[in-house]
């Protein structure tokens, strides 16, 4: 299906992973709209590449409307840390992310690629017992759980990334992508995410997929159910014909 008019939303566009989403989107012609909670940041958000900023809460429904109005796409890069703290009260994972595809489908967005995390679902294997009994108890697993049945559910063409432990390394560009749940198990680079967030959005062929993702030199023990993606590369912003042919696939 044809997407002409090429704005996206990006949420969580200030957390360390949102930020290499923006300097990744922000060389293609497409129109960026980052979302924040914090007003102090738009300035920073606009020097990175935003063309707009929406300061919101994804936990107020009003907010979430308000973010998505117009958007053809939305990336959303949200998430909390287990702690203390994220046992008490709605989680942006779930009650967030469960809000913006609510909008995203009300307002007539077409795509959406969300970020979730190995040991959701029937990716629970992945994670190390001591970290999957911490991110359970502290709601975050099944917060993402929540979200991921609420996008799939959705009329929306999807992908959902599920990442190993994240690390602030360097970019490796050597991904390592499994599928069907128990596949891969290991860290990666959130650069490597955001390029696997921002690819997705321009390949047909991760729509409507779950995928777990690590590096290779992050890859613990042995990967399984391993698929081999052609990713389209990113359109570059000198190669537009002009806002009016922004597009996100063909």
């Amino acid at each position: 299906m044809a997407r002409n008019r090429g704005r996206v939303l990006l949420a969580g566009a200030t957390g360390r992973t949102g930020r290499h989403v923006l300097d990744a989107l922000a060389e293609t012609p497409l129109v960026v709209r980052a979302l924040t909670r914090d007003a102090d940041a738009e300035s920073d958000l606009r020097a990175r590449g935003a063309d707009e900023v929406v300061v919101g809460d994804l936990l107020d429904p009003d907010d979430a409307r308000r973010a998505v109005l117009d958007a053809d796409a939305v990336v959303s890069a949200v998430g909390v840390s287990a702690g203390l703290e994220t046992i008490r009260g709605d989680l942006v994972d779930g009650a967030g992310v469960v809000n913006l595809v609510d909008a995203a489908t009300a307002s007539g967005a077409q795509r959406f690629v969300l970020t979730s995390s190995i040991g959701v679902g029937d990716s629970k294997g992945g994670l190390p017992l001591s970290l999957r009994a911490i991110l359970t108890a502290s709601g975050v697993l099944s917060a993402k759980e929540r979200s991921e049945t609420r996008l799939r559910d959705a009329p929306l063409d999807h992908t959902i990334v599920r990442p190993g432990a994240l690390t602030d390394s360097p970019a490796t560009a050597d991904v390592v992508v499994g599928e069907g749940g128990d596949s891969v198990r290991g860290s990666i680079p959130r650069a490597d995410v955001a390029n696997v967030l921002a690819h997705s959005l321009f390949t047909r062929e991760t729509e409507n997929r779950t995928f777990e993702v690590v590096s290779r030199t992050g890859l613990r023990g042995r990967a399984d159910n391993v698929v081999d993606i052609d990713w389209t590369p990113l359109p570059r912003a000198e190669a537009s014909g002009g806002e009016g042919e922004r597009e996100l696939a063909e």
